[in-house]
């Protein structure tokens, strides 16, 4: 029997036409979305289910649809699906992360120019039988710094452009590397350094802890006075509120939005503004991109459903259904390697080398590197997976090498991996027991066995007498407890480290804390994802 795949939102009709080529039955019903209580009656006849935005893939959902296998978002963004609980019923959540790069890239610059030109404002009062020629003063973008913040898949079309447009474009982005930059025709800079210089600023970051408000009223203050500010990415990007703020003293000339804090945004502080254009998350809205994500997510749900093929999956690597039991525990053991390499790394990394030594030589390993990729990233892009992961690490320069020997050592099978960047070298190896579960047995050189856990703590210090009690007492006193604690050392009164496995998250006035000891040289929270990969 063919597999039998619903269209709940408006995709281009040609998706329905890749299906049907592809031999995967298709019932295209584009409003039913909307209706909650229909896609809940007959999802269970169903094996995929092609969807935008309008559909919302709930809990309730997912456990109703009894024979689904893929969930299909033609976009990036899964905001809508419920990844936890389609991967406990081990249905597949694919995305299209790449088909809209171009669109969203050419409506920021299109911002841009709306933003300096004050065309909306223009167009209504000429339409409105006025003739304000002074009124809509604008400035030239030639000559002009711009400012990019997020310098990935679509924050690099947008410096390109930049260049193009005979512009200094500038850029902040913690995974690009000065080689990167180089290429682009831009400079590499940090965040405040961009703040200062820039005449446009323009966000291309993902929403993460980090980037959450990244514009606000600090960041404001740094600013050039008279700068104008471009959103099309993420609405909690940006504290509008604080923007408003900034467009009523004069300090913010202009701003171009396309995201808001809340969507729809049927009311906000920034409405009503001069010189403020807003739009409703048109980013990704062309004929071109609404078709080469419709065509890109039909193509890979029939190639999973036809032929098992797994492409562009939030919740599930690239792996066969023969490797998958075997490989399983090294795939979370890759991530999590990398996810501390990526948390403990504050400067831009240039090269990552990874050793595979043992048995683990002999697997996947092009999965188990995107893993460890994927890992190395996701501290900064939220969104990254295991089949994106490459691609972002490659857009940012860093070069990638892989090697593999016969077991060398005391262990069976081991992971290694190193970074570096343009001032140091960091690795850092582990391995999986018998009980299936990852272990830290070196970092930075130094032995140690370290069980992992979600909330950790890595410290580098003297190698002092009281460490030990000093660490306890102070984190005891905090009313934090800690479940494990290895240290490891390279030799007597050397450089020592430690690895602390705590029952909850490390405040930050502990981390103030801690620092302030002198033995301890740096401490920095880590958080793992320890739940078993999803194959």
């Amino acid at each position: 029997m063919a597999p039998r795949v619903l269209v709940s939102d408006k995709l281009s009709k040609t998706a329905v036409q890749v299906f049907t080529d592809r031999g995967v039955e298709v019932d295209y019903m584009p409003d039913l979305g909307k209706d909650k209580d229909k896609l809940l009656e007959i999802i269970g006849q169903y094996d995929g289910l092609a969807i935008r935005s309008a559909t919302k893939a709930t809990e309730k959902l997912i456990q109703a649809a009894t024979n689904l296998k893929v969930i299909g978002r033609a976009g990036i963004g899964v905001d809508n699906v419920d990844i936890p609980a389609a991967s406990r019923k081990g249905i597949i959540v694919m995305n299209t992360p790449f088909g809209n790069s171009i669109t969203t890239a050419e409506h920021a610059i299109a911002m841009m120019f709306a933003v300096a030109r004050q065309l909306p404002a223009a167009d209504a009062s000429t339409q409105a039988g006025k003739w304000e020629k002074n009124r809509f003063m604008g400035v030239e973008i030639t000559g002009k710094t711009l400012g990019v913040i997020g310098c990935g898949n679509i924050g690099s079309i947008v410096a390109t452009r930049g260049v193009g447009l005979k512009m200094r474009v500038v850029a902040f982005d913690p995974f690009l590397s000065h080689e990167r930059a180089a290429q682009l025709g831009i400079e590499k800079v940090e965040l405040d350094e961009l703040l200062k210089r820039a005449d446009f600023i323009s966000l291309h970051t993902p929403m993460t802890d980090k980037t959450k408000g990244i514009i606000n009223a600090a960041a404001i203050a740094k600013m050039k006075d008279g700068v104008r500010i471009i959103n099309c990415a993420r609405g909690g990007l940006v504290v509008e509120a604080d923007l408003a703020e900034g467009i009523k003293s004069g300090k913010v000339a202009g701003a171009g939005v396309d995201v808001f804090e809340t969507e729809p945004a049927t009311d906000s502080v920034l409405f009503g503004l001069e010189n403020v254009v807003c739009t409703p998350h048109l980013g990704a809205s062309t004929s071109e991109a609404q078709e080469n994500v419709a065509v890109q997510v039909a193509e890979q749900m029939s190639d999973y459903l036809v032929r098992g093929a797994v492409s562009n999956a939030i919740n599930m690597p690239s792996i066969t259904a023969e490797e998958a039991p075997i490989l399983t525990p090294f795939v979370k053991l890759a991530e999590i390697l990398g996810g501390f390499a990526g948390q403990v790394t504050e400067e831009p990394i240039t090269s990552v080398e990874i050793l595979y030594d043992g048995t683990v030589a002999g697997m996947n390993t092009n999965a188990l590197t995107s893993a460890a990729l994927s890992g190395l990233i996701k501290s900064q892009v939220s969104d990254v997976n295991m089949v994106s992961a490459p691609i972002m690490v490659k857009e940012r320069g860093i070069h990638v090498t892989e090697s593999r020997r016969d077991q060398s050592g005391v262990f069976e099978t081991y992971i290694k991996l190193t970074v570096t960047t343009e001032t140091m070298t960091r690795s850092v190896a582990g391995t999986v027991f018998s009980d299936g579960k990852p272990r830290f047995i070196q970092i930075k050189g130094i032995n140690l066995d370290a069980e992992v856990g979600q909330h950790m703590v890595y410290t580098t210090n003297n190698d002092a007498p009281g460490i030990i009690g000093l660490l306890g007492t102070t984190f005891g006193a905090a009313g934090v407890n800690i479940a494990n604690f290895q240290l490891g050392r390279n030799r007597p009164g050397g450089d020592a480290i430690a690895l602390l496995y705590l029952d909850s998250p490390m405040p930050e006035d502990l981390l103030k804390t801690v620092l302030s000891h002198k033995e301890i040289i740096s401490a920095k929270p880590l958080r793992f994802d320890v739940a078993e990969a999803t194959v």
